[in-house]
């Protein structure tokens, strides 16, 4: 009789029913460790899908969590994310089931996505602004548990690229230099390419502080452990840290977890974009997260191919980055900055050269520059913004391009400047990027506390580029 009068409901409950049959598994999937090699754990008996969480067990000892990441016949490759001191071989290998409710009559069945279980679920939402989280999602602030969040799903899919608003919005940072010459678009992805010790991280503070975001999402990936307090302090702020969300995973993290943390900063952005806020996400480093996955491949066999780079390094790194951008429709945005380390001051080193071919323009940081006491230490020369002529008025992008060439015209003849051997009025060109040199080099300079708009930024060039004002 009930079957009669509520055909509707019922469907919708055998529908809930049927899927969580589909998505379950009849018995506990358990299997037994039977190697341990460097990173790597083996485990025998256990048949579970690339991403299923995992608990290592031992009588009278904390569970290791661990992640399968490959296979090889009846074999399982697993990467802890936790200490493997005191496992031993028989040791127990079981799925971490995560406990997913039958949907109650009239309820609509959930999301296939959080039905699978054993997948990596982690917290997001409101709750995580103003936190210190790491790669599990777990407080590192002690401010208490998190309140006013939801665990999902990890791994989530890109946007459709058809579905994605081009980017026809400036984004001001507050940073004289970016604002003026290397015009940053809302939803745009952008490298910071430098070595160590260049200033990067102040770089990125500023942008922090500085830019006209809804939130604010800092992935700090592989960086050094005090790095993240000094980072969150000194560099972000009271002010920066109240709309902000910081996930860290420092350098003596597992490699699965420094990747596990860049994939969780990248879910928190898309969280508050798909609410329909404008999101800056700052990861350092890209760097670190392509070195953690090469230990991951590298341990369980892949071989290099790119001075020492196996090729699901290359392949994980647009995956990341391509999560990134505007949202569906132009509702919400992420614009990131991803921090890559040249090894050497290389430009040319693998991963910065493919991190460069997949993002939307590049920041260079010199280390001359820095030397010499020139900060940010921009080198103008060699950055470019791939969508400042599609953001940016034409009389601004034309003060940018004369600002580029006189600078170029400058170092071209610095040499024979600083011995001597110029003569004044040889060369027009020349000598009028002489004349003006102060005060561009002066523009091109700001302190770490002073923020710049872009209107006062692209005034300053206009200054920068008087010659009447220089000859007075």
């Amino acid at each position: 009789m009930m079957v009669l009068d509520q055909p509707a409901a019922w469907r919708q409950y055998l529908d809930g029913a049927l899927a969580m049959v589909h998505d379950s598994s009849a018995l506990e999937v358990r299997g037994t460790l039977t190697r341990l090699t460097g990173l790597v754990l083996e485990a025998s008996g256990l048949r579970l899908p690339v991403g299923s969480q995992c608990l290592v067990t031992m009588p009278a000892q904390e569970p290791v969590l661990a992640e399968v990441v490959g296979f090889s016949q009846d074999r399982a490759f697993l990467m802890p994310a936790g200490d493997v001191h005191g496992l031993s071989s028989g040791a127990s290998v079981a799925q971490a089931a995560a406990y997913v409710p039958m949907p109650r009559l009239g309820e609509a069945p959930r999301d296939r996505s959080e039905l699978h279980a054993g997948l990596l679920r982690l917290p997001l939402g409101d709750g995580l602004l103003g936190r210190v989280v790491d790669a599990h999602g777990a407080p590192m602030d002690r401010k208490g548990p998190l309140t006013g969040v939801v665990s999902r799903v990890l791994d989530r899919k890109p946007v459709n690229a058809m579905d994605r608003a081009p980017i026809r919005e400036v984004l001001d940072t507050g940073v004289r230099a970016i604002n003026a010459l290397l015009t940053v678009g809302r939803g745009q992805r952008i490298g910071l390419f430098s070595g160590s010790g260049v200033g990067k991280s102040v770089l990125l503070g500023m942008m922090a502080r500085y830019t006209g975001a809804d939130v604010i999402v800092v992935g700090l990936i592989g960086e050094r452990g005090r790095e993240v307090k000094e980072f969150i302090e000194d560099i972000l702020g009271e002010e920066g840290r109240a709309r902000s969300v910081v996930v860290a995973a420092p350098a003596d993290a597992p490699p699965m977890l420094r990747m596990q943390g860049a994939a969780y900063a990248t879910a928190v952005a898309e969280s508050f974009r798909d609410k329909g806020q404008h999101v800056l996400l700052l990861m350092d480093s890209l760097t670190r997260y392509a070195m953690a996955q090469r230990e991951i491949a590298l341990a369980i066999g892949e071989p290099p191919a790119t001075k020492g780079y196996p090729p699901s390094c290359f392949a994980k790194l647009p995956q990341l980055v391509e999560r990134s951008g505007n949202g569906l429709h132009g509702v919400g945005s992420i614009t990131a900055f991803y921090t890559v380390l040249s090894e050497g001051d290389d430009q040319q080193d693998p991963i910065a050269d493919a991190a460069r071919a997949i993002l939307d323009g590049h920041i260079v940081l010199s280390r001359s520059l820095a030397e010499s006491g020139h900060y940010p230490a921009i080198d103008v020369a060699q950055s470019a913004s791939r969508v400042m002529h599609n953001v940016v008025p034409t009389q601004h992008f034309e003060l940018a391009r004369r600002f580029r060439a006189i600078g170029s015209r400058y170092e071209k003849g610095r040499d024979l400047v600083q011995i001597g051997a110029y003569a004044s009025g040889s060369d027009p060109g020349l000598d009028q990027a002489i004349r003006l040199h102060g005060s561009m080099e002066a523009f091109l300079q700001q302190d770490m506390y002073a923020s710049a708009s872009l209107r006062d930024s692209v005034s300053g060039m206009s200054a920068a580029l008087d010659e009447s004002e220089q000859a007075s």
